[in-house]
């Protein structure tokens, strides 16, 4: 039987150590331009998302995603055709009807149903507002909000809203129970739009999430809201991870360090007394 001869002209599939160590610097095994793609479209989205509905221009979602004007346009058309992102205005986008339609994960209506007990006795306790929000991805988005009965309340967010992860009293108490990883990805993907929030930077965000593990509860103010303080607490699930927070906001005047430390005993004991298993 005649032998098989390999054809010279053909180029055989190379598959040395060689082959391996050639490929394009820079990249990483299974990093093709499908993947390079998908990752590009979900910093984006996630740049739109930690907007809120300020949304943001195309020049900052070059900045935050660090891509060239045409890619960005492109990955915006694509996202815009599927319903995850939508234009506002003329130079603005913001998160889409696909989005709005999915806001609420599994799991979110019964975390609402059973942190409104506890806001409902902290705010019983302080007389002041006070709101539970849980995290998606570098976002806050508030599930739950309760008012109190001081003549004056501060409604700073709705059920609903989201803003970036950190900027109010809630928001920093989560991140800040967060690995530190989860919290540098969180910051670095907000980084374009925390100088909205009462000139927040990723400096001074490093410093209220160091500061809030060493006291056990955050304090923000004049961040979220100009002439609002805000206390807040992480809320753990029944492995111990943390998956939501509460917080309680007020006026200047009526949030001095003593009552501060007082409405974060309140939290404590309400969460002690109505979640000790956890959420």
């Amino acid at each position: 039987m005649p032998s098989r001869t390999v054809n010279k002209n053909v180029r055989q599939p190379d598959v040395s150590a060689g082959a391996v160590a050639a490929r394009t610097p820079g990249t990483e095994p299974g990093d093709d331009p499908g993947s390079r793609t998908l990752r590009r479209g979900l910093q984006l989205l996630d740049a739109v998302l930690a907007s809120g509905r300020e949304g943001l221009r195309v020049v900052d979602l070059c900045r935050a995603a660090g891509l060239e004007r045409a890619t960005v346009h492109r990955l915006l058309a694509t996202l815009v055709e599927s319903g995850y992102a939508a234009q506002r205005g003329r130079f603005r986008y913001v998160a889409g009807p696909r989005l709005a339609a999915m806001a609420q994960p599994a799991g979110m209506p019964n975390m609402a149903m059973r942190l409104r007990p506890v806001l409902e006795r902290v705010s019983a306790a302080c007389g002041d507002a006070a709101f539970a929000i849980v995290r998606e991805g570098p976002a806050s988005h508030c599930i739950a909000r309760h008012v109190g009965t001081h003549p004056v309340q501060i409604l700073v967010i709705q059920v609903g809203t989201r803003q970036p992860l950190g900027v109010g009293a809630a928001g920093l108490a989560l991140l800040s129970a967060l690995p530190d990883d989860e919290v540098n990805a969180a910051v670095a993907a907000n980084a374009l739009v925390l100088g909205r929030y009462g000139g927040m930077t990723p400096e001074r965000m490093a410093l209220l999430v160091r500061a809030t593990r060493e006291r056990g509860w955050s304090v923000i103010g004049n961040h979220a809201t100009d002439g609002v303080l805000a206390v807040g607490m992480a809320v753990r699930s029944s492995e111990g991870e943390p998956v939501a927070a509460i917080s309680v906001a007020s006026t200047l005047d009526r949030m001095p360090r003593e009552r501060q430390q007082l409405i974060a005993r309140w939290m404590r004991e309400a969460l002690a007394a109505l979640l000790p298993g956890g959420l």
